[in-house]
């Protein structure tokens, strides 16, 4: 749509509610508390029009609303098959969400997704966990250094890229190979923070600073030849666990995705 046209609709918007949905400041808008009211509603309409669909085509394998939730980092490997998957079933809704651990747990518990992926078992009554492999934790460096194998201190030294999961994964990896230096990832030197899985390594790929991901993160990353994994004396792994609700039959349309996942597990299993 053109600007001219989403601000007609917002005028009729705000006609209808009667009430300004957005604040502007020059070229730039924010959401007033009733535009934040309105979008969560919208958003809540669509998720259950997506459940209504999924419960109606729920036997065609086909058709249907297939729901998802991963990592960022796998999702960047899933989505790509699921388009060729879905590319000649028009019938197909294709939702897959990138979330955090807890948000993926409290999203298949409560139905808003029909599977999930997560990093551990949750050992939650409600779900029903099966382990589909694991994958590697890797340091990613920039390509431009020796193969010597790098110390604490010049980790340190040249400063940690975090993330939302960079914490939790320098405590996974640096405790058992860097025991006697590391005190936790809450106290690593930090060179920047980036929260786009696609955007992680670029600084890296850069030279500035380094950066530790799962071994899905790095694979897909685009410039992926200019950084490079090293392979610490004690390598560290993630399982991988599909969840789903227990006791629910979920649509027939996210049994191929299903399997998909499971591919992509085992896959990662075997790589780096």
């Amino acid at each position: 749509m053109t600007q001219p046209g989403v601000s007609q609709h917002l005028k009729k918007l705000e006609s209808q509610v009667g009430t300004p949905l957005v604040r502007r400041t020059g070229k730039r808008f924010s959401l007033t508390p009733a535009g934040e009211k309105l979008r969560d509603f919208g958003v809540s309409r669509r998720r259950e029009e997506h459940r209504f669909l999924a419960g109606i085509l729920a036997d065609n394998p086909d058709a249907g609303m297939v729901s998802i939730a991963c990592s960022g980092s796998f999702a960047s490997l899933l989505y790509p098959q699921l388009l060729v998957h879905a590319k000649s079933r028009p019938g197909l809704i294709l939702g897959l969400e990138a979330a955090p651990q807890a948000a993926i747990l409290r999203g298949v518990k409560d139905g808003q997704f029909a599977i999930g992926v997560l990093h551990e078992d949750p050992g939650h009554p409600r779900i029903d966990a099966e382990c589909i492999g694991r994958e590697e934790i890797c340091l990613v460096l920039p390509n431009d250094q020796s193969a010597v194998m790098p110390t604490f201190q010049a980790l340190e030294a040249r400063g940690f890229i975090s993330h939302p999961d960079g914490e939790s994964l320098a405590n996974l990896l640096f405790e058992p190979n860097f025991s006697k230096e590391f005190v936790g990832g809450d106290r690593l030197k930090t060179r920047g923070h980036i929260n786009q899985i696609g955007q992680i390594l670029e600084p890296v790929a850069q030279g500035i600073g380094y950066s530790i991901l799962p071994r899905s993160g790095v694979d897909t990353f685009a410039n992926r030849q200019k950084v490079r994994t090293v392979r610490l004396p004690v390598p560290v792994y993630q399982e991988l666990w599909l969840i789903r609700q227990k006791g629910r039959q979920i649509a027939k349309c996210n049994d191929v995705p299903c399997a998909i996942v499971k591919n992509i597990a085992r896959s990662l299993a075997t790589s780096g």
